[in-house]
């Protein structure tokens, strides 16, 4: 695994209304590593994504990507961003979709059947992405932000509703991505997706209570999965306050 900061997020804090969304949080992610943001819904795993992609104002603290201030105008093709809702055209097909954003980006058109079978959507390429299923309609989105191999992917409950054996291959999509040199940060709500990262990132009331990998999070804990560390994790800071 390469060991370069592709990532570095320090003492980061982010305003929301009252709430503080994102509280001092600071990690870094280095290329080739999988890292799951995990968390329960609510707790400021998009807004942090956000921060890492540039999107969201922020109140406190830095966040670097390649070297470059999250957002940086330099960092547009490098990094690929999976919302939440599908970030598509409906009434575009999924081929039409993935041509006009590699034009955008500068990706060769070869880089549209790729992304496709990558995927599983190739059978879908001329249907209109507004006719497809909530399912298919993620996986196009995450094609886009496959285009140009980017050096960052960040991707937002990208398994949601999708059937098991597509979730078991987009994560062995993942880390062929990583293994490719690739940073991979993918959140997600279901702790037993922990299994499928190198590193883990547990998030709650936005603040990160874990950061270190699924065997050495369990040991610490003393917990058989890591729901169980979780809520181990949760007691001890009630305790603490």
């Amino acid at each position: 695994m390469n060991n370069a900061a592709v990532v570095e997020v320090r003492n980061l804090v982010v305003q929301r209304g009252r709430v503080r969304a994102v509280d001092r949080v600071g990690f870094s992610i280095a290329s080739g590593e999988v890292v799951g943001l995990l968390g329960p819904s609510g707790c400021g795993k998009t807004t942090l994504m956000r921060a890492i992609v540039g999107v969201q104002v922020v109140q406190g603290g830095s966040v670097t990507v390649l070297g470059q201030p999250a957002g940086s105008r330099s960092l547009r093709d490098r990094v690929g961003y999976v919302t939440q809702a599908p970030s598509v055209y409906d009434d575009l097909t999924v081929a039409e979709n993935l041509r006009f954003f590699a034009r955008v980006l500068g990706a060769s058109l070869d880089e549209v059947d790729r992304c496709m079978q990558v995927v599983a959507l190739h059978a879908q390429r001329d249907q209109v992405v507004g006719r497809l299923s909530g399912g298919q309609r993620s996986r196009a989105s995450l094609a886009v932000a496959l285009l140009g191999s980017p050096d960052l992917l960040v991707l937002d409950e990208p398994t949601v509703g999708l059937d098991p054996v597509l979730r078991r291959d987009l994560w062995a999509t993942f880390h062929d991505l990583a293994a490719a040199g690739a940073a991979v940060v993918v959140s997600s709500h279901v702790m037993d997706e922990a299994e499928r990262c190198d590193r883990l990132l547990l998030m709650r009331d936005g603040v990160v209570l874990a950061d270190e990998t699924l065997p050495d999070l369990l040991q610490r804990t003393k917990a058989d999965d890591v729901e169980g560390a979780f809520l181990e994790l949760v007691e001890q800071e009630v305790t603490a306050a």
